[in-house]
């Protein structure tokens, strides 16, 4: 045995290595599954043991490299309490409480998605471990991040994940649609992609840095540069001093404009803000959610809604907040434009769906707008966005990943042999066909619509609170009044569900993983709502409160 190569690594793992020890479980999970998977399953056919041992492998191996990677977060968990936050490779990747919460709720998704996955698979005879293994690879971009803070690693971490869901999207190599909609998500992808590396090119030629904390420290220091020059070129006391100081620290600069000074960090911004907004389908940047939506396959629809949206939403928090942070006064109104235009668009359009997943997708860009609305209310005596509006943003994304979730689960649940169930007509009758489906699906609709007492009342609850706390009452009147559009959307599936007549459809069955990821998902939508304190303080500790 080499002795000193096992303290190497044995070194490397109580340094730099800890900082991505539950990415690199759930990559080689994911190897696993590509290497060992088809060896694994041939002899299963061969062997009756096996076949007991081994069924479903690639789930169960899916499943369990998320189990092993929570297990390590919680172990990190534990460290940060202790010593606080830490980073590795050279300050690009940190473990902090955000990363942590975050990276939490993306293996919830993806083990959700797992155990939706095995029954689907089976019907649509696709049962394939590269289905498992690009999973967990999508969620190992996904962490990164959350957990980068170096734009080269927070942009790998976005293609990781871009490029797993772009081959998801297509995996039913069969069906028109799938395809279709995997061509339209590559394409749109790529090109929101390089408009985001373009601006990070930007942020990088104006700071000389990849660090964010180093690109806010460089902004923030050209906007203050802005701001003096633009004094100086007042008449009277304020611009004569400084005057002075230019004259005496940067002679240079009083020869520079303070427009232009400002422009090109604008430009980036903006370049940075649009890739990212392509990324979580805000108008009007919102084209392909509901072709991708309807087209992917369902389990993968959900993915792509909850993880997706939630880890592009971490990775635009984490800009937002610390390197676009010294400037947001000027972005504010930008945001708040865009988060009016996808509720508005987002409500209006799913009105008049009648296939449920384009409705879902539709009404996923109005959540998107209440999101985006808590990103107004900031602390101007801190720089930092209020406690109510950081609290209602995590805890907001934390029940949009299990009611969305379990929204299309009922969908998935629906799927049998010559009947997709994604079609509102589907729906008709659900109650008399499957009680249990039915009430778990009013359960989500009246979370998603935003009805006490469930966990989508208290997330837009801290929205409007926040609004109201920071002096935006418009904005907040205009999000309590696009709930009404919502309830007779998310209601008419309902009704569909409840009160029409069932016609021949099947009675739908649910197998005991489906089972269990419907009572995770209700379980948390109703516990949230009924008793929010613990997940409040679960989504505080996310922003280090």
């Amino acid at each position: 045995m080499n002795t000193p190569f096992i303290n190497s690594i044995l070194s490397y793992f109580r340094g730099d290595g800890v900082v991505l020890l539950p990415e690199m479980e759930l990559t080689l999970f994911g190897l696993a599954i590509l290497i060992l998977g088809s060896s694994v399953e041939e002899s299963a056919e061969e062997n009756w043991f096996w076949r007991i041992l081994f069924k479903d492998f690639y789930s169960k191996a899916a499943f369990a490299g998320t189990v092993f990677s929570a297990f390590t977060l919680w172990k990190l968990r534990a460290t940060v309490a202790g010593r606080g936050e830490f980073a590795g490779f050279h300050e690009s990747v940190v473990v902090d409480p955000f990363f942590l919460f975050f990276a939490m709720l993306f293996l919830a998704a993806t083990a959700l998605v797992i155990l939706l996955s095995v029954k689907y698979l089976e019907i649509e005879r696709e049962q394939e471990g590269e289905y498992y293994a690009l999973l967990l690879f999508a969620c190992v971009g996904m962490m990164l991040m959350a957990s980068g803070v170096d734009l080269i690693v927070l942009f790998l971490g976005l293609e990781t994940m871009a490029l797993s869901f772009y081959v998801l999207t297509g995996f039913l190599r069969r069906e028109k649609r799938s395809n279709e909609a995997a061509l339209k998500y590559v394409l749109l992808g790529a090109f929101s992609s390089g408009i985001l590396a373009y601006g990070f090119s930007i942020l990088y030629g104006l700071s000389r840095a990849t660090n964010i904390f180093a690109i806010a420290a460089r902004l923030g220091d050209r906007e203050e540069l802005a701001h003096i020059v633009a004094l100086s070129r007042l008449s009277g006391a304020p611009g004569e001093q400084a005057r002075e100081l230019l004259t005496r620290q940067l002679p240079i600069a009083l020869h520079f404009d303070p427009f232009v000074l400002q422009l090109l960090p604008i430009l980036a911004f903006v370049l940075v803000a649009v890739g990212l907004f392509f990324k979580v389908a805000a108008v009007p940047f919102h084209q392909w959610a509901p072709d991708v939506y309807e087209g992917a396959p369902t389990p993968v629809t959900t993915y792509v809604s909850v993880a997706s949206k939630t880890a592009s939403f971490a990775l635009l928090l984490r800009l937002f907040t610390t390197a676009f942070a010294p400037s947001h006064q000027m972005w504010i109104y930008l945001i708040a434009g865009v988060a009016v235009a996808s509720l508005t668009w987002g409500n209006l359009a799913a009105l008049t769906q009648t296939n449920v997943k384009r409705l879902l997708a539709y009404s996923s860009i109005s959540h998107v707008g209440y999101i985006l609305l808590g990103l107004l209310a900031w602390n101007e005596s801190t720089g930092k966005l209020t406690k109510t509006a950081s609290t209602g943003i995590a805890f907001y994304l934390f029940s949009y990943v299990f009611m969305t979730a379990g929204a299309f689960a009922v969908i998935i649940v629906l799927r049998q042999k010559g009947l997709i169930g994604d079609e509102l007509d589907d729906l008709n009758g659900l109650y008399q066909r499957s009680p249990a489906a039915a009430v778990l699906l009013l359960i989500f609709m009246l979370s998603l619509a935003g009805i006490p007492p469930t966990a989508g009342f208290m997330g837009k609850y801290f929205i409007f609170l926040s609004l109201i706390e920071t002096h935006h009452p418009v904005l907040a009147v205009f999000a309590v009044l696009y709930i009404v559009p919502a309830l007779y959307y998310y209601f008419r599936i309902v009704v569909h569900a409840w009160l029409k007549q069932p016609g021949e459809a099947p009675v739908p069955s649910m197998t005991s993983a489906q089972a269990v990821a419907l009572g995770v998902a209700v379980f948390v939508t109703l516990a949230a709502g009924l008793y929010p304190e613990p997940f409040t303080k679960l989504a505080q500790y996310a922003f280090g409160q």
